[in-house]
């Protein structure tokens, strides 16, 4: 055989060789009745599959020359320079060539985003030095601020040096399995099994599907006043400006929005008993009209965030959970936003009467230390799939360093009684709202 030339002599170039090389030999080893059925096609094609490959390869493409399409970059020698030593300058330029902003025009965005360079406690610092108090916590999601306890710094550093990634298809760690049973403490005692996904919309996206597949059914049906999140089906299942996003090739029928007992222009009744009585008619009535059998789930923001931090009238979410049940509709709680203190409880749902059949969670769940969500599912929907297929699953599912946050985070939020110094601050949050109310309400 010829040796290769030079200018061949690439990885590629010995990867398609040896493949060639293989199979010249598996050839060789037929024998000829193997071979009998193609030559019986009559043609001298159909021998010539058989004969030996060329020795000569040709030539990979040259690469294309600098600038042109394909071209690869030699990385700027600025990156392995100590973290912190860009100037102001050479964060602005990357961010105008490369940075892409989400929802809204990069640019607009871009030109009203501050250069933070570190935070402390509930403070943000530009790298002027300018303090910035974190009003909206986010988007409603560093739940402890910005200075995480030693412990969940020390957990997560601790997880990535013994066991950084395992997929959880394949494997179960030890801090997967705490988190789960610490999640089954804090939750409601029908809520059993446990899956981390890596952020809200995901969460949601495999609730939905897990609804589905449980029930056999497929319409999900959601508040106008919603939003669930930036995937396909979540922005399905959304209410707000943001559900006008998804193309219409991927608009689906099985998204069915509901008559919402927050209306912007008219009034349910002039009572909160009569507004309740009235919205929950018209549900009922479009269930109905929906086919109950059709119905997978309502899935509801307890308290709707991003729509506008909306109280549904007294009895509205009992109401709505009572028709799931005569209807044998499941109940999604998307506590995405809600959940671990947001609303003085530990999860918003549980201001209401009510045990959801699925609970979704994230954000709080690491105080968006790093991402993370959760989905939890009633002991039935666990056992239908202890040996029916999830058909879910995400390569990041129960991603050990992150589950080493959640389960500091938690543990902190209990230890530290967040939850109830949220709930003792709400009479001073509403006295001073009430005050901006009464002196800007105009």
């Amino acid at each position: 055989m010829t040796k290769l030339r030079g200018d061949q002599n690439n990885a590629l170039t010995t990867m398609l060789r040896s493949v060639a090389t293989a199979g010249r030999t598996a050839v060789g080893r037929r024998s000829a009745l193997a071979l009998a059925p193609h030559a019986r096609l009559g043609s001298s094609s159909a021998v010539n599959h058989w004969q030996d490959a060329p020795d000569a390869l040709p030539a990979p493409p040259s690469a294309s020359p600098a600038g042109g399409n394909g071209a690869l970059r030699a990385p700027r020698a600025s990156h392995w320079e100590e973290a912190g030593s860009w100037s102001a300058e050479d964060i602005a330029a990357a961010s105008q060539e490369n940075a892409m902003f989400t929802w809204g025009p990069s640019d607009g965005a871009r030109s009203s985003a501050i250069d933070i360079a570190r935070g402390e406690g509930v403070y943000l610092f530009d790298r002027a030095g300018k303090q910035y108090l974190d009003w909206t916590s986010q988007a409603v999601c560093t739940n402890l601020g910005h200075s995480p306890p030693a412990a969940v710094t020390e957990a997560m550093s601790k997880q990535m040096a013994h066991c950084p990634f395992v997929y959880s298809g394949l494997a179960m760690t030890e801090i997967r399995a705490r988190t789960c049973a610490l999640m089954a403490d804090i939750t409601p005692s029908n809520i059993s099994g446990f899956l981390f996904p890596s952020s809200g919309a995901e969460a949601n996206e495999g609730a939905i599907r897990i609804a589905q597949r449980f029930t056999g059914r497929q319409k999900i049906m959601t508040r106008q006043r919603s939003y669930h999140g930036g995937t396909t089906s979540t922005l399905n299942a959304t209410g707000d400006f943001r559900k006008n996003f998804v193309p219409e090739i991927s608009q689906s029928s099985a998204f069915v929005r509901m008559a919402d007992p927050n209306p912007w222009s008219f009034t349910w009744g002039e009572t909160e008993e009569e507004a309740t009585a009235r919205i929950l008619s018209v549900l009922d009535e479009q269930m109905k009209n929906e086919g109950p059998d059709t119905i997978a789930a309502v899935l509801m923001e307890h308290v709707p965030g991003a729509a506008g931090v909306l109280l549904p009238p007294k009895g509205y979410v009992e109401g709505v959970a009572a028709l799931c049940e005569q209807y044998g509709i499941l109940l999604i709680a998307d506590e995405v936003m809600t959940g671990f203190g947001r609303t003085g409880k530990m999860f918003g749902f549980q201001h209401f009467d009510v045990l959801p059949d699925i609970v979704t969670c994230a954000k709080g769940i690491t105080a968006s230390w790093q991402p993370l969500s959760c989905i939890g599912v009633s002991s039935e929907i666990q056992d239908h799939f202890r040996s029916t297929p999830l058909g879910y699953g995400a390569t990041y599912q129960a991603h050990p360093v992150a589950m080493a946050c959640a389960y500091e985070v938690i543990k902190h939020t209990l230890d530290q009684k967040i939850v109830e110094h949220a709930a003792s601050m709400e009479p001073v949050m509403v006295e001073c709202i009430q005050q901006l109310v009464d002196k800007h309400g105009t």
